[in-house]
């Protein structure tokens, strides 16, 4: 027998952990998930356990392996990046996964973004400086909860940890810190001066590897767990924004992936780092030549969920067809109706955590299909706002690949296709970040020769492109929709300053995804 060419993509997501077996022709050969809570004690938190997380990881993986025929070539992973936990001298965990929806740091976010140095320090790290980063964090836990802040002996994010216990070696990628607000993307090092903020040294951190480096085995303990012979080769791998353009196949500069599930993103590649002047988008790496340029938007496919609940509860739930339907009745533009869909507050192009949703220009003769129209419109539009912030990187963008649950309604895609003003290409079977980090993983194995054949692996199902008439008219509605976010901020601030003194605003129906 040759050696083996199947690679193993871990992908440590929000809600569950995805193992895929992948051969190097792209073919899925085998997929287990395992998933787990996310918890919010608190309001403002989002947590979880790293033991769950750490036995979901075993269980994925074992999970695949039984199945497979032959030998792994190796894993690689992915990870949701923001996450934080904070261990002590043996690595046991003192916090909980702080996730990237986790809240808490928000005052500490807002007042570091606004200081001289934020928009510059921003630059530098290329994470923004929102509630979601692991550095505001950091200030939270140092302001909040002294003493666990100089308790811990190290912090770490999900995989990290995750790496720790299969391998027994503490590092971190350069993607997942270039997510951290804590490295210079510029000199792939940790950044003196946000570790001052933060109050750590470097010491406290893990070791800074490439995406690519390669750990040389399994510790016994999760050699017995996994099924895996010991000297199982593990890569780092990096966070699923990155991976998630790979396994689209948008990997290329000019090729940008757009996603729309509970939330959404658009991400550009490029071949050096670098943020838009006015702080608009993040910039993670990929490999050392290639990273992605982007936004996170806090408010996708929960829009519709909302719309549903609050405006035709009688549906019940799983109505999104329904809603879909009813929104097709509305026209384009929806009669002058205007959403600002920041039901779960926001993160790009703004990256405060202040806003509020809004309905503006609303009449008598507006009714229930013209409300979840605007709503869908909001959303697209806010990806848009995140395009023009991308270009303003000067990347210019001509092609648009698409996925996530919005992709399986035509309203939906024409939607985007519409308000973006250019084609979008849909491709068949997505594998997501798990397919890109398993393509990571072949390359530093030495089984492809670039991850660029991602290009090539991935098929268009669907081309949809932008109705004239209807481009014109949503292009005419941003700068608009940047008006009215721009004219809201001195009322949004205001509503913060009031909130202690009115009734506690009612819970979210679901969890922050």
């Amino acid at each position: 027998m040759g050696e083996p060419t199947v690679v193993v993509g871990v992908d440590i997501g929000t809600t569950s952990t995805k193992a895929v077996a992948f051969d190097t022709g792209g073919r899925q050969l085998v997929a287990h998930s395992i998933g787990y809570p996310l918890d919010q004690p608190q309001p403002g938190y989002a947590e979880q356990d790293p033991q769950l997380i750490f036995d979901a990881v075993v269980g994925a993986v074992r999970a695949v392996v039984d199945e497979l025929p032959g030998r792994v070539a190796g894993l690689s992973f992915g990870s949701a990046l923001h996450s934080l936990i904070g261990l002590d001298a043996d690595a046991t965990p003192l916090t909980a996964s702080v996730t990237w929806a986790d809240s808490r740091a928000s005052a500490q976010a807002e007042r570091l973004r606004t200081e001289p140095s934020g928009l510059a320090l921003h630059q530098r790290t290329g994470t923004p400086l929102h509630p979601m980063a692991p550095l505001p964090k950091l200030v939270w836990f140092a302001e909040q909860q002294p003493r666990l802040h100089e308790r811990a002996a190290h912090w770490v994010g999900i995989k990290d940890y995750v790496l720790l216990r299969l391998a027994g070696e503490l590092v971190t990628d350069h993607s997942v810190a270039s997510a951290t607000g804590l490295m210079d993307i510029h000199r792939l090092a940790w950044d003196a001066e946000a570790l001052r903020i933060a109050g750590i040294t470097e010491a406290h951190l893990p070791r800074l590897v490439a995406t690519t480096h390669v750990l040389p085995g399994l510790t016994a303990d999760a050699a017995r767990a996994t099924c895996l012979p010991a000297d199982t080769p593990i890569v780092v791998g990096a966070g699923d924004g990155p991976l998630a353009n790979l396994g689209l196949g948008a990997v290329h500069p000019g090729e940008a992936a757009c996603s729309i599930g509970t939330s959404g993103a658009v991400r550009v590649m490029v071949e050096r780092p670098g943020v838009d002047p006015l702080g608009g988008v993040f910039c993670y790496a990929l490999t050392e030549q290639r990273w992605v340029v982007g936004g996170a938007i806090n408010n996708g496919g929960i829009v519709l969920q909302w719309a549903g609940e609050a405006l035709a509860p009688e549906l019940g739930e799983h109505a999104e067809e329904q809603l879909l339907d009813l929104a097709a009745r509305a026209p384009v533009g929806s009669g002058g109706l205007i959403m600002l869909p920041y039901l779960l507050s926001e993160r790009a192009p703004h990256w405060s955590a202040l806003p509020r949703g809004a309905y503006v220009g609303l009449t008598h003769g507006h009714r229930r299909e013209h409300l979840v129209r605007a709503a869908l419109e909001g959303v697209c539009q806010q990806l848009a706002l995140v395009l023009t912030s991308v270009r303003a990187t000067g990347n210019e963008v001509h092609e648009v690949r698409a996925s996530g649950g919005f992709a399986r309604s035509p309203l939906w895609r024409q939607l985007l296709a519409d308000v973006l003003g250019m084609p979008v290409r849909f491709p068949a079977g997505h594998q997501g970040s798990s397919f890109g980090a398993a393509l990571l993983g072949m390359q530093a194995l030495g089984l492809i020769e670039s991850i660029e054949v991602a290009a090539d692996l991935v098929r268009i199902e669907e081309t949809v492109r932008p109705d004239p008439a209807a481009a014109a008219t949503y292009a005419a509605q941003l700068p608009l929709f940047t008006e009215l976010y721009d004219a809201l901020v001195p009322t949004y601030a205001s509503l913060r300053r009031l909130a202690p003194s009115l009734p506690p605003e009612p819970p979210p129906t679901a969890p922050v995804l």
